[in-house]
């Protein structure tokens, strides 16, 4: 199902912007993989994709089978948003490993591979190494999300991973800021909201 408005990425943090896929940006939750075409829509504009491959799993897809793996990925959110909100605001550690066995086992079909390429850079042919994937399978298109999963655990600082401060708002994301003062997904809605609110609040204290 097309959405009304294009995906959150506000979150400072690939990992956090996958959960924040579902939001209530106003009144009423959106949730931008709630479906096969979701997720395909969602998965091109975090870049995490190339467009050519969804395109190709979009023709190749047996019926509900990108409705089936959009479940999967809406499963694999919640189970990692319950993991985030239980542990944000302190250092992961060893202890947390244990936990975080699902996340490794979806890593663990990985099909990932290194290769020289060469880039044309000012003229020149510079080589370089990359890491590209074999998409073997509609199915492969959730092992991105585990990678970026993986690096918000293993390189984020969980001291700064923070839930918004908006009353309703259910966005996540990583304070990088100088001082980790952020308190808002985003000044512009919630940041703004609250100093709406707070300007009413002096308004009746004054009358």
């Amino acid at each position: 199902m097309s959405q009304p408005i294009p995906a959150f990425f506000i979150a400072d943090s690939p990992g956090l912007d996958f959960l924040n896929s579902v939001a209530t940006p106003v009144d009423v939750p959106i949730d931008w993989i709630d479906d096969g075409e979701g997720l395909l829509a969602w998965l091109e504009q975090s870049r995490l994709v190339p467009v050519e491959v969804l395109i190709a799993m979009r023709e190749r897809a047996k019926p509900g089978e990108l409705d089936y793996l959009a479940a999967q990925a809406r499963t694999l959110r919640e189970w990692f948003r319950a993991f985030v909100g239980e542990r944000k605001g302190r250092p992961l550690g060893a202890a947390d490993l244990s936990a975080l066995e699902p996340l490794n086992r979806l890593l663990a079909r990985d099909e990932g591979f290194w290769k020289i390429v060469a880039h044309e850079d000012q003229g020149a042919a510079a080589l370089t190494l990359e890491r590209p994937r074999r998409w073997a399978s509609p199915e492969s298109l959730l092992l991105p999300i585990g990678e970026i999963l993986a690096k918000l655990v293993c390189e984020e600082n969980f001291s700064y991973v923070k839930a918004c401060e908006g009353p309703v708002c259910t966005l996540m994301f990583a304070d990088h800021t100088r001082g980790h003062a952020r308190r808002w997904c985003s000044m512009s809605v919630c940041g703004n909201r609250a100093k709406q609110a707070a300007h009413r609040t002096r308004a009746k204290r004054g009358t």
